[in-house]
Protein backbone atom coordinates (compact mmCIF):
# COMPACT_ATOMS: atom_id res chain seq x y z
CA UNK A 1 0.00 0.00 0.00
CA UNK A 2 1.01 3.81 -0.21
CA UNK A 3 0.44 6.43 1.63
CA UNK A 4 -1.24 9.69 0.18
CA UNK A 5 -2.31 13.05 1.66
CA UNK A 6 -4.70 15.36 -0.08
CA UNK A 7 -4.90 18.77 0.98
CA UNK A 8 -8.05 21.32 0.02
CA UNK A 9 -7.06 25.07 0.48
CA UNK A 10 -10.39 26.67 0.55
CA UNK A 11 -12.80 29.67 1.01
CA UNK A 12 -16.34 29.87 2.45
CA UNK A 13 -18.51 32.21 1.75
CA UNK A 14 -20.16 34.87 4.59
CA UNK A 15 -22.43 33.16 6.39
CA UNK A 16 -22.34 29.97 5.33
CA UNK A 17 -19.49 28.75 7.60
CA UNK A 18 -22.01 26.27 9.55
CA UNK A 19 -23.37 25.03 6.70
CA UNK A 20 -19.87 23.46 5.38
CA UNK A 21 -19.14 22.53 9.19
CA UNK A 22 -22.46 20.72 9.06
CA UNK A 23 -21.40 18.99 5.31
CA UNK A 24 -18.19 18.21 6.31
CA UNK A 25 -18.54 16.25 9.86
CA UNK A 26 -21.90 15.42 8.31
CA UNK A 27 -22.88 13.51 4.77
CA UNK A 28 -18.97 14.35 3.93
CA UNK A 29 -17.74 11.88 6.63
CA UNK A 30 -19.85 9.31 5.45
CA UNK A 31 -19.36 9.24 1.83
CA UNK A 32 -16.25 9.44 2.82
CA UNK A 33 -15.80 6.21 4.91
CA UNK A 34 -16.93 4.71 1.50
CA UNK A 35 -14.17 4.98 -0.43
CA UNK A 36 -11.53 2.71 -0.65
CA UNK A 37 -8.51 3.07 0.69
CA UNK A 38 -9.51 5.93 3.15
CA UNK A 39 -8.05 6.31 6.36
CA UNK A 40 -9.06 9.98 7.67
CA UNK A 41 -9.86 13.25 7.11
CA UNK A 42 -10.07 16.53 9.31
CA UNK A 43 -10.45 20.37 8.98
CA UNK A 44 -8.66 23.25 10.20
CA UNK A 45 -8.86 27.28 10.12
CA UNK A 46 -6.19 29.63 9.48
CA UNK A 47 -4.88 30.96 12.32
CA UNK A 48 -3.55 34.38 13.41
CA UNK A 49 -0.09 33.00 14.68
CA UNK A 50 1.98 32.69 11.69
CA UNK A 51 5.99 31.86 11.69
CA UNK A 52 6.05 34.14 8.07
CA UNK A 53 3.25 36.52 8.58
CA UNK A 54 4.29 38.95 5.90
CA UNK A 55 3.59 35.91 3.19
CA UNK A 56 0.23 36.24 2.08
CA UNK A 57 -2.59 33.20 3.58
CA UNK A 58 -4.99 33.55 1.28
CA UNK A 59 -6.88 30.48 2.33
CA UNK A 60 -8.89 31.04 5.51
CA UNK A 61 -9.45 26.58 5.69
CA UNK A 62 -7.61 23.41 5.01
CA UNK A 63 -9.06 20.12 4.76
CA UNK A 64 -6.43 16.80 4.91
CA UNK A 65 -7.77 13.98 3.75
CA UNK A 66 -5.31 10.69 4.13
CA UNK A 67 -5.44 7.16 1.53
CA UNK A 68 -3.75 4.21 2.03
CA UNK A 69 -4.06 2.58 -1.61
CA UNK A 70 -1.96 0.75 -3.89
CA UNK A 71 -3.69 2.26 -6.76
CA UNK A 72 -3.51 6.03 -6.47
CA UNK A 73 -4.80 6.22 -9.70
CA UNK A 74 -7.96 4.77 -9.17
CA UNK A 75 -8.99 5.35 -5.94
CA UNK A 76 -7.71 9.07 -5.33
CA UNK A 77 -10.16 10.61 -8.04
CA UNK A 78 -13.15 9.45 -6.10
CA UNK A 79 -12.64 12.16 -3.67
CA UNK A 80 -13.36 14.80 -6.59
CA UNK A 81 -16.77 14.25 -7.10
CA UNK A 82 -17.42 14.42 -3.45
CA UNK A 83 -15.71 17.57 -2.96
CA UNK A 84 -17.86 19.04 -5.98
CA UNK A 85 -20.76 18.20 -4.02
CA UNK A 86 -19.66 21.33 -1.54
CA UNK A 87 -19.19 23.19 -4.56
CA UNK A 88 -22.13 22.86 -5.95
CA UNK A 89 -23.69 23.90 -3.12
CA UNK A 90 -22.28 27.28 -2.91
CA UNK A 91 -20.44 26.22 -0.15
CA UNK A 92 -16.89 27.06 -1.44
CA UNK A 93 -15.70 30.64 -2.11
CA UNK A 94 -14.18 30.60 -5.64
CA UNK A 95 -14.68 34.00 -6.42
CA UNK A 96 -10.97 34.68 -7.21
CA UNK A 97 -9.84 31.05 -8.05
CA UNK A 98 -8.06 30.67 -4.84
CA UNK A 99 -9.11 27.00 -4.31
CA UNK A 100 -6.38 24.90 -4.08
CA UNK A 101 -6.72 20.86 -4.48
CA UNK A 102 -3.01 19.50 -4.19
CA UNK A 103 -2.32 15.60 -3.42
CA UNK A 104 0.82 14.07 -2.55
CA UNK A 105 2.75 10.62 -2.57
CA UNK A 106 4.28 10.70 0.98
CA UNK A 107 7.63 9.82 1.79
CA UNK A 108 6.97 8.18 4.86
CA UNK A 109 4.40 8.00 7.68
CA UNK A 110 4.16 10.41 10.61
CA UNK A 111 7.31 10.97 12.60
CA UNK A 112 7.08 11.98 16.33
CA UNK A 113 8.88 12.78 18.89
CA UNK A 114 8.55 12.50 22.56
CA UNK A 115 6.31 15.28 22.97
CA UNK A 116 3.57 13.65 21.17
CA UNK A 117 0.25 12.36 23.05
CA UNK A 118 -1.03 9.76 21.55
CA UNK A 119 -4.20 9.61 22.77
CA UNK A 120 -5.15 13.26 22.28
CA UNK A 121 -6.03 14.57 19.06
CA UNK A 122 -3.80 16.95 17.09
CA UNK A 123 -4.54 20.86 17.75
CA UNK A 124 -3.39 22.18 14.24
CA UNK A 125 -1.17 21.62 11.52
CA UNK A 126 0.90 23.69 9.84
CA UNK A 127 1.94 22.98 6.09
CA UNK A 128 5.25 23.77 4.02
CA UNK A 129 4.58 24.26 0.19
CA UNK A 130 8.23 23.41 0.28
CA UNK A 131 11.44 23.05 -3.00
CA UNK A 132 14.57 21.86 -3.04
CA UNK A 133 17.59 23.29 -4.84
CA UNK A 134 17.97 21.43 -8.67
CA UNK A 135 20.70 18.89 -8.19
CA UNK A 136 20.24 18.31 -4.16
CA UNK A 137 17.29 16.25 -3.60
CA UNK A 138 19.47 13.50 -1.67
CA UNK A 139 21.29 16.01 0.57
CA UNK A 140 17.14 17.66 1.14
CA UNK A 141 15.93 14.16 2.14
CA UNK A 142 18.79 13.66 4.42
CA UNK A 143 18.84 17.07 6.19
CA UNK A 144 15.03 16.49 6.69
CA UNK A 145 14.76 13.36 7.97
CA UNK A 146 17.98 13.36 10.02
CA UNK A 147 18.10 16.47 11.06
CA UNK A 148 15.02 19.10 11.00
CA UNK A 149 12.53 16.63 11.63
CA UNK A 150 14.17 15.40 14.81
CA UNK A 151 14.76 19.14 15.95
CA UNK A 152 11.71 20.84 14.91
CA UNK A 153 9.12 18.39 16.41
CA UNK A 154 11.12 18.43 19.72
CA UNK A 155 9.67 22.19 19.31
CA UNK A 156 7.05 22.84 22.51
CA UNK A 157 3.39 22.43 21.20
CA UNK A 158 5.38 20.57 18.26
CA UNK A 159 4.93 16.88 17.89
CA UNK A 160 5.45 15.06 14.55
CA UNK A 161 6.00 15.69 10.80
CA UNK A 162 5.49 14.00 7.55
CA UNK A 163 6.12 14.84 3.44
CA UNK A 164 5.35 14.42 0.24
CA UNK A 165 6.03 14.87 -3.54
CA UNK A 166 3.23 16.20 -5.89
CA UNK A 167 1.53 12.71 -7.28
CA UNK A 168 1.28 12.55 -10.51
CA UNK A 169 -2.37 12.01 -9.50
CA UNK A 170 -4.44 15.62 -9.09
CA UNK A 171 -8.21 16.28 -8.85
CA UNK A 172 -9.83 19.08 -10.27
CA UNK A 173 -9.83 21.64 -10.54
CA UNK A 174 -5.86 21.83 -11.09
CA UNK A 175 -3.97 24.75 -10.26
CA UNK A 176 -0.76 26.32 -10.07
CA UNK A 177 1.06 24.57 -6.50
CA UNK A 178 4.06 26.68 -5.37
CA UNK A 179 5.58 23.37 -4.11
CA UNK A 180 6.42 20.13 -5.40
CA UNK A 181 7.35 18.86 -1.93
CA UNK A 182 4.66 19.22 1.16
CA UNK A 183 6.20 19.14 4.69
CA UNK A 184 3.25 18.22 7.12
CA UNK A 185 3.81 19.38 11.12
CA UNK A 186 1.26 18.38 13.68
CA UNK A 187 0.79 20.72 16.36
CA UNK A 188 -0.64 19.80 20.17
CA UNK A 189 -0.62 22.86 22.22
CA UNK A 190 -3.19 25.59 23.09
CA UNK A 191 -0.55 28.41 22.84
CA UNK A 192 0.52 28.24 19.36
CA UNK A 193 2.41 31.93 19.67
CA UNK A 194 4.12 30.24 22.25
CA UNK A 195 5.50 27.13 20.09
CA UNK A 196 5.79 29.97 17.07
CA UNK A 197 7.86 32.04 19.05
CA UNK A 198 10.27 28.99 20.34
CA UNK A 199 10.54 27.51 16.62
CA UNK A 200 11.51 30.81 15.68
CA UNK A 201 14.12 31.21 18.53
CA UNK A 202 15.74 27.95 18.18
CA UNK A 203 16.50 28.92 14.89
CA UNK A 204 18.24 31.85 15.78
CA UNK A 205 19.71 30.15 19.04
CA UNK A 206 18.12 32.42 21.48
CA UNK A 207 15.54 29.90 23.01
CA UNK A 208 15.69 29.82 26.79
CA UNK A 209 16.04 25.90 26.37
CA UNK A 210 19.39 26.22 25.15
CA UNK A 211 18.24 24.69 21.95
CA UNK A 212 19.82 25.86 18.79
CA UNK A 213 18.81 24.38 15.69
CA UNK A 214 21.34 23.48 13.15
CA UNK A 215 21.95 25.56 10.22
CA UNK A 216 19.60 25.38 7.42
CA UNK A 217 20.88 22.67 4.33
CA UNK A 218 21.51 24.80 1.39
CA UNK A 219 19.41 21.76 -0.50
CA UNK A 220 16.46 23.58 1.14
CA UNK A 221 15.36 26.38 -1.54
CA UNK A 222 14.19 29.69 0.05
CA UNK A 223 11.55 29.39 -2.06
CA UNK A 224 8.87 28.05 0.01
CA UNK A 225 5.51 29.13 1.87
CA UNK A 226 4.49 28.07 5.31
CA UNK A 227 0.89 28.50 6.77
CA UNK A 228 -0.48 27.34 9.98
CA UNK A 229 -3.96 26.44 11.14
CA UNK A 230 -5.66 25.24 14.19
CA UNK A 231 -8.62 22.46 13.94
CA UNK A 232 -12.04 23.12 13.66
CA UNK A 233 -13.62 19.54 12.95
CA UNK A 234 -14.91 16.17 14.60
CA UNK A 235 -15.93 15.44 18.45
CA UNK A 236 -12.33 15.50 20.05
CA UNK A 237 -9.96 18.67 20.29
CA UNK A 238 -7.12 19.30 21.84
CA UNK A 239 -7.67 19.10 25.78
CA UNK A 240 -5.12 22.54 26.65
CA UNK A 241 -1.50 22.73 27.85
CA UNK A 242 1.85 22.50 25.27
CA UNK A 243 2.83 19.34 24.40
CA UNK A 244 6.42 18.85 25.84
CA UNK A 245 8.54 16.49 26.79
CA UNK A 246 11.00 18.99 28.31
CA UNK A 247 11.14 21.68 31.18
CA UNK A 248 8.62 24.84 29.71
CA UNK A 249 10.10 26.10 33.86
CA UNK A 250 12.86 27.89 31.95
CA UNK A 251 10.94 30.19 29.82
CA UNK A 252 9.75 33.42 31.37
CA UNK A 253 6.41 34.22 31.96
CA UNK A 254 6.39 36.73 29.71
CA UNK A 255 8.33 35.01 26.61
CA UNK A 256 5.02 34.75 24.47
CA UNK A 257 3.47 37.81 25.80
CA UNK A 258 5.75 40.93 26.72
CA UNK A 259 4.64 42.60 29.63
CA UNK A 260 2.37 45.27 29.55
CA UNK A 261 4.68 48.46 29.63
CA UNK A 262 3.33 50.72 32.57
Amino acid sequence: MSLHTTIHLHNVPAGREADYAAWFDGPHRDDLARLRGFRSADRYAITPQQIMPDIPQPWRYLSVYEHDTATPEIDLPALAPLLAQARDAGLIDDSDESERIHSYAMYADWAFSPNHRADQPFSGVSIILANFVAGREAEYHHWYDTVHSPEVTRVPGKVGMKRGRLSPVQLEPKRYCPGSDLVLCAQQTDDLLFTVKDFSARARGVSPSGVAFAPRSASGSVARTVHYFGKVSGPAFWPGGIAYDGDLSVYPADFARPAASA
